[in-house]
């Protein structure tokens, strides 16, 4: 696919409907023709227009991924108002700050990833606190006193004509906000990502074309419909007539199980706490998965080559990318030089553009060069919501959102992605990016993940530290991965702590360095440790 067509997200769903009517979307246990979908969110719409709904107010979800997931989010998109999807993983504190944050209308709800937690509950106790909140839709079995059941909804729909819809949906414009969607929040309260309907509709329709989407490609995600790469990605399978297949709550063998079944061509599993997990499955080598040509996984270049060893037959392909930049600003593709997959990021996304500076002069830097990445273009996010001095602060003048991303461009336009600027140590005076230590560790056959972090220290000021889960089956110490590193790396970039982990905290997607960070801290804190111990 070479084309772009600027539009709104409703009208790529109503385009797929008809052009592509019984293409699916996949679910572990349901599924529905991009027709059924379309149907679905129709109903959705007229329910929420019957409610009181306009333009420009905002539709939280906080349900489980499925197809009425899918269809709240194209109802509000319908009617010109705003769906924000809400992390599945945040919990009391996160979801007391973004539900009144947010300025909710209306609230899709459902069952969280485990039984531990009781959104219906959260929200009914945090209603108080968002004024502006005066509808919850309960998608679930079960309800709260006050809620709305799905077939409710439903009931309100059958007295608002089609018709009704129809008028709301053909008066948003492209520059309008199409989806607010909070970060992660690693370092301070969620943010909310404001990002248009041309930003979104040009991404997705940008990896329909980087994918090579066709009515015939069959494209498993696994990212969480609350992350940019479940949302857009799927925006580009309505516009190519791709099959859509998502695994919900991610499990590994429900994972290989879609991959071999829907005989998916191809997979967005993207980071290494998923990928991992599927190629480490039991069942992982007698699966059947001849049809996948091409994945997305993200790494440094010993993870990347670590894992195309594991699959040869594919050809696995990088990126880099941020809610802010609405999805990947570069990734690669199946037609790139072997040596360019496993070691860039690929190339800008058409309509992106990026600058390297030096983070202290902010001088531009030559090709090759390593500064802090700025970016700018058609999925740029239009800024976070309600916070103008945060966004005045990233956002400068001429445009150029300033990521904190450490990247560099190449001569031939490939990106490669070194670190987060904040994430970077100074140990003794001396740089260390974490990904170069993570990387290097992830070459002991011992090693499946590892995540460094920087640890208060009275000699050096902080010091490198490693959490490391190991590869089924193996085993590894302390000592013998530290000696591993001495070997081969600066001693100023070798981890004076190891710690290892079976379950990683996340923030949606990525492991909370901070977490991880603050857990040793207290730990050596608490033993009175104020210098590592010294290595050679």
């Amino acid at each position: 696919m070479s084309w772009i067509e600027v539009t709104t997200v409703a009208d790529v769903l109503g385009r797929a409907a008809e052009e592509h009517a019984g293409q699916e979307l996949v679910f572990p246990g349901e599924r529905a023709t991009f027709a059924e979908l379309e149907a679905t969110a129709d109903r959705f719409a007229r329910g929420l227009l019957g409610l009181g709904v306009v333009r420009g107010e905002h539709v939280g979800i906080l349900a489980a991924p499925g197809i009425d997931y899918v269809a709240a989010f194209f109802a509000a998109a319908k009617l010109g108002a705003v769906p924000v999807p809400i992390n599945a993983r945040f919990k009391g504190r996160e979801l007391g700050h973004v539900i009144p944050h947010a300025d909710l209308r209306a609230l899709f709800v459902s069952g969280g990833p485990d039984d531990a937690v009781d959104y219906a509950a959260l929200v009914a106790r945090l209603m108080p606190e968002a004024p502006l909140l005066r509808q919850v839709i309960h998608l679930g079995p079960g309800t709260e006193p006050g809620f709305l059941s799905r077939d409710e909804l439903l009931s309100v729909a059958t007295g608002v004509p089609a018709a009704a819809v129809r008028r709301e949906q053909a008066l948003a414009l492209v520059r309008d906000l199409a989806m607010i969607m909070y970060t992660s929040g690693t370092t301070a309260q969620p943010k909310g990502c404001m990002l248009s309907h041309e930003a979104m509709v040009r991404q997705g329709q940008n990896y329909a074309s980087r994918y090579g989407f066709g009515p015939g490609e069959r494209f498993w995600d696994a990212l969480p419909l609350f992350h940019i790469g479940g949302i857009v990605p799927l925006l580009g399978c309505l516009s190519a007539g791709a099959r859509y297949v998502h695994p919900a709550f991610f499990d590994a063998g429900t994972a290989l199980d879609q991959l071999a079944v829907e005989r998916c061509t191809v997979a967005m599993p993207v980071f290494d706490t998923i990928w991992l997990a599927v190629l480490d499955h039991p069942r992982f080598p007698e699966t059947d998965l001849g049809a996948l040509r091409t994945l997305l996984f993200l790494g440094g270049p010993e993870a990347l080559a670590s894992a195309q060893a594991r699959v040869p037959q594919v050809a696995q392909v990088s990126g880099t990318g941020s809610t802010e930049s609405c999805g990947n600003l570069a990734l690669g593709s199946a037609d790139d030089p072997p040596e360019k997959r496993t070691t860039t990021c690929g190339r800008l996304m058409p309509g992106m553009e990026l600058k390297i500076i030096d983070p202290e002069t902010g001088v531009e830097r030559p090709r090759g060069a390593v500064g802090e990445l700025l970016l700018r273009g058609c999925g740029r996010f239009e800024g976070y919501y309600k916070e103008p001095d945060i966004t005045a602060a990233v956002i400068d003048s001429d445009g150029w959102f300033h990521s904190g991303d450490l990247s560099s461009i190449d001569a031939e336009g490939y990106v490669t992605y070194v670190g987060r600027e904040k994430d970077a140590l100074k140990v003794g005076g001396e740089n260390v990016a974490p990904l170069e230590v993570e990387d290097f560790l992830r070459r002991h056959p011992a090693v499946s993940i590892a995540a460094v972090v920087g640890v208060p220290d009275a000699r050096y000021t902080e010091v490198p530290a490693a959490f490391v889960e190991l590869a089924p089956g193996a085993e590894a110490s302390e000592e013998e991965l530290i000696a591993f590193c001495l070997d081969e790396i600066a001693t100023f970039k070798v981890p004076r702590y190891v710690r290892f982990v079976a379950e990683w905290p996340m923030s949606g997607t990525k492991i909370e360095k901070r977490t991880l960070r603050a857990r040793l801290t207290e730990e050596l804190r608490a033993a009175g440790a104020v210098q590592a111990p010294r290595v050679r």
